[in-house]
């Protein structure tokens, strides 16, 4: 089933976020919904699904955009693993920590984007840019992000949250 469900979210999430995501938009900036999967994976699956999962939907994205090759596939990547890694040292995973580990990974992510797509330009040509493209997008991809995890049906309880972490970490 898992499978099945990580191919149908790599195929077709790209196409759902190009066609339905300007439904979404906040002033004419949209959410990343690579993103929010990326991390929402990571977080209750664990680093290795994360930065695989994140791999194939920047890999997926790179392929369908214009943008620059690769960067996806990193960002999405490091997004999955971090996402993972923290999810990993939550003893209880609530909502509100999902929401701050995806609300600082949408800044991150977005803070590589400003600096490294968007060409020429001044520092404080980039630095404006913070509140009108970087706030918005970070608070759809929380929203959304807090969303899909309230409405998810798999988050694992406590037992099995201290069966999956390492075991030099359990006391």
């Amino acid at each position: 089933m898992k499978p099945a469900l990580y191919v149908a979210l790599v195929l077709g999430l790209v196409p759902l976020q190009t066609s339905l995501a300007h439904y979404l938009s906040l002033g004419g900036v949209r959410p990343d919904l690579c993103l929010v999967a990326a991390g929402l994976i990571g977080f209750l699956a664990g680093p290795v699904e994360g930065v695989l999962i994140g791999i194939a939907l920047g890999l997926t994205q790179d392929l369908f955009s214009a943008g620059a090759l690769w960067l996806n596939v990193i960002v999405k990547g490091t997004v999955g693993l971090l996402a993972g890694l923290a999810g990993r040292q939550m003893t209880n995973a609530t909502l509100a920590t999902f929401v701050v580990t995806v609300g600082g990974l949408s800044v991150l992510a977005g803070l590589v984007f400003l600096f490294m797509v968007r060409g020429g330009g001044e520092l404080s040509d980039r630095l404006a840019a913070l509140p009108s493209i970087l706030l918005p997008e970070t608070l759809l991809n929380t929203a959304l992000g807090a969303a899909l995890y309230w409405l998810v049906p798999f988050r694992p309880s406590g037992e099995e949250e201290m069966e999956r972490r390492p075991i030099g970490l359990v006391g």
